[in-house]
């Protein structure tokens, strides 16, 4: 696998857990919180893979 495919698939799985994040602040603020951390790390792990 390529190093820009997988960034493509942090980002991507970045903003799957922050459609997650949408669809669940208003009933289930926990779980929102903790979808949106992980989009923070896979977003923040496809910027960090990309630029090593």
């Amino acid at each position: 696998m390529s190093k820009e495919v997988i960034a493509v698939l942090l980002l991507a799985l970045g903003g799957f857990l922050a459609g997650g994040v949408y669809s669940t602040w208003k009933t289930a603020k926990f779980i929102a919180v903790v979808l949106g951390l992980a989009a923070v790390l896979a977003i923040g792990g496809a910027v960090v893979w990309l630029v090593s």
